[in-house]
């Protein structure tokens, strides 16, 4: 004898009776006290609410680079007591600012931010980077955005050194099985150091703060879908291979711990929590073939979020682009859709 697993996810998903179904704001009409009830509980069930953030910022500047098209600053802030957060700002040359500012929060991967940025270990990285479109940082200021690429919290300069030091390539595990102990998670601070980032930004009078768009792949677009869901000064989301349904991915396919809200689905369905990001612009964008995240659950969850931004009147501004492949990035419909929404 062994568990019926079917019989155990049926009786977990009886169990659910999601309390901010957007069906039900939808019946009532009551989006904004659904908005706002459902941040508020979204951010506790994150355990934001146990994070410190620092008054100041007390940015420190570790590098810059004058390239062709734009420049390359190397920049850390503090995003709690003791914590920093390193990240690239990318600005263009010979143009005038101040220009829009794309957040590109990269995926698993075991150098982070380095990879967005065009800085490749060797040739194998730069080849495989270059095959999914993950130089998502550089596709971006070459569209005449400026562009902050920061490590996402549990990777590379982001890491436990131990960690790192064992050839682990990341510390989601180790980080996120202490947060969950204190009532905190990984998805919680990762939005958290997103924030952080913004209120940098707004500090940069080259960056046109009224207009923001997150995007990334993976566990980046696990962290883009998450902020822009909870920060409104977040105006364009286009999360990249993670939209999905959660009971088609997170709880039956394995995926990395950090991934795990505790409670999220007595809450709502991953559709659910995109309907927050409405009625400002989203493009999901999301392979065919993917197999963490089946394209099926992802068709289902669109339908769901199609018709939260049709009950706003806002449907032109809710997409869906399907690339012809795997779990990666697909850059084709990215920048032509931030062009309009965000300009």
């Amino acid at each position: 004898m062994y568990l019926n697993k079917e019989a155990y996810l049926s009786n977990l998903a009886r169990s659910g009776g999601r309390t901010f179904d957007y069906r039900k704001a939808a019946e009532s009409g009551g989006w904004a006290d659904w908005r706002r009830e459902f941040r508020l509980k979204l951010r506790e069930l994150l355990g934001m609410r146990h994070i410190e953030a620092p008054a100041d910022l007390r940015p420190a500047c570790e590098e810059t680079e004058e390239l062709d098209a734009y420049t390359l600053e190397k920049w850390h802030i503090a995003t709690e007591p003791g914590i920093v957060i390193p990240f690239y700002l990318l600005l263009p040359r010979g143009k005038p600012g101040p220009f829009p500012l794309v957040i590109a929060p990269h995926g698993h991967g075991r150098r982070g931010k380095e990879v967005y940025v065009g800085r490749f270990a060797d040739d194998r990285e730069r080849s495989e980077a270059l095959e999914g479109d993950r130089d998502i940082a550089l596709q971006a200021v070459g569209a005449g955005y400026a562009v902050i690429a920061p490590d996402v919290r549990g990777f590379w300069e982001m890491a436990a050194e131990e960690d790192m030091a064992r050839g682990k390539a990341n510390s989601c595990e180790t980080l996120q099985r202490s947060a969950l102990m204190y009532g905190r998670t990984l998805i919680g601070e990762r939005v958290h150091d997103m924030g952080r980032l913004i209120d940098y930004a707004a500090t940069r009078g080259e960056i046109d703060v009224s207009r923001i768009a997150i995007t990334g792949n993976s566990g980046g677009g696990t962290v883009s879908l998450f902020t822009a869901a909870l920060d409104e000064r977040v105006g364009v989301a286009v999360p990249g291979s993670y939209f999905c349904t959660f009971e088609r991915s997170i709880v039956p396919i394995h995926h990395c711990p950090c991934n795990i809200v505790p409670g999220m689905l007595q809450l709502g369905e991953m559709y659910d929590v995109a309907g927050l990001i409405a009625p400002r612009p989203i493009l999901v964008v999301h392979g065919r073939d993917d197999a963490i995240y089946p394209i099926e659950g992802t068709r289902e969850a669109f339908d769901h979020l199609r018709n939260v931004y049709r009950s706003m009147g806002a449907e032109d501004r809710c997409e869906l682009y399907v690339g012809q492949g795997g779990h990666r990035y697909y850059k084709e419909r990215v920048w032509d859709f931030v062009g309009k929404h965000l300009g």
